[in-house]
């Protein structure tokens, strides 16, 4: 072993709403947390999938968006100095002989824990990409499934693949910017906020926008860059739009990835788990959210609070043999309140 690997007590797979949650329910039990996410930025789905969509079965919370849940938490897990590693996704997880596991990155960094928790959603979330032989030689150049620089469209011919939130408000914004956007969908019918919709429609009554259904089919290339999309509408015809640059906004599409070959029990992509612990076949191995199934599983960022909980306490146990965990509460607990940095509650 040439490098130095983070030792950590806890490593947890997954920065989406019930990974963050994780990093409370460990730092509650006084366990701090490494976070591998390939995503960019926390959130998970919740900022991926529908930033700015409602959500309505939260406890105590009777709406909020996905972007407002999880600023909530990254407020909430503050006092615990959680480290995040994000924009990379774990290759490789190894059991080592004293009882550690050796977890490595793809961009090569590398942790020894006592304790693992995947709370990795439904997988790794990977672009979908267009289906055009050859064309992923402009990837970062002209072609781009990110927009991590919005700038860098300014005065540009845009054309926008896609019809979901993410590629209705790229469209709307870039229509403030670009020298043109072109907005193609393969039909006329979007999974997208009704608001970013109804702006679409009126920037092309207003002709600040084109809106094209049907599906980009070719390419033409000279002096090797992208020149101009192959447009194919319903009806078969077929013309050339010129560009400057190609957004592919089609999603994201999960991957279970590297996760398939750590020797876990899995039922159809999701790993099998115990109720008592959230523990999988794999001992000091935990699994919560979205990528765990057992007996009356239900797919609820809720449900994935509760798995964290329990599976917080099954570590702590681990890690504290020597002592009983015992079950304290936020609102009593002096122990509690010191390592949230409030100040104890007074009862008149």
């Amino acid at each position: 072993m040439l490098y130095s690997p983070t030792q950590t007590n806890a490593v947890i797979i997954g920065a989406g709403p019930v990974g963050l949650f994780q990093i409370f329910e460990l730092g509650l039990l006084e366990i701090k947390a490494h976070v591998i996410d390939s995503l960019t930025e926390p959130g998970g789905q919740c900022i991926e999938l529908y930033p700015d969509k409602p959500i309505y079965d939260i406890p105590a919370i009777p709406v909020c968006t996905g972007r407002e849940l999880t600023n909530n938490l990254l407020r909430q897990i503050e006092p615990f100095d959680a480290q995040f590693h994000l924009g990379q996704e774990v290759t490789k997880l190894e059991s080592q002989s004293d009882g550690r596991f050796l977890i490595s990155t793809s961009q090569d960094n590398h942790f020894l824990s006592k304790t693992v928790f995947i709370a990795a959603g439904v997988g790794a979330f990977q672009p979908r990409t267009i289906n055009l032989e050859g064309i992923d030689a402009f990837v970062g150049q002209q072609l781009f499934y990110h927009i991590k620089n919005p700038e860098q469209f300014a005065n540009k011919r845009v054309v926008i693949c896609g019809g979901g939130d993410a590629a209705l408000d790229w469209a709307v914004h870039f229509s403030e910017i670009a020298a043109s956007v072109t907005l193609i969908h393969r039909r006329d019918d979007f999974k997208a906020a009704p608001k970013s919709i109804a702006r679409m429609r009126e920037l092309c009554a207003n002709h600040r926008m084109e809106l094209l259904i049907g599906q980009v089919s070719g390419y033409e290339v000279k002096n090797d860059r992208l020149i101009e999309v192959v447009f194919t509408n319903i009806d078969g015809e077929s013309k050339n739009i010129p560009l400057d640059d190609l957004l592919v906004l089609y999603g994201l599409s999960p991957k279970l990835g590297p996760i398939a070959e750590w020797g876990l029990d899995i039922d159809r992509k999701q790993i099998c788990v115990d109720t008592a612990k959230f523990e999988t076949s794999i001992p000091r191995i935990y699994a919560v959210g979205d990528i765990n199934v057992y007996p009356g599983k239900k797919k609820l960022i809720l449900s994935g609070f509760h798995e964290a909980a329990l599976a917080a306490f099954a570590a702590a146990e681990y890690l504290n043999p020597e002592k009983q965990v015992q079950l304290q509460y936020t609102t009593t607990s002096p122990k509690l309140h010191k390592a949230l940095g409030v100040k104890p509650p007074t009862f008149e």
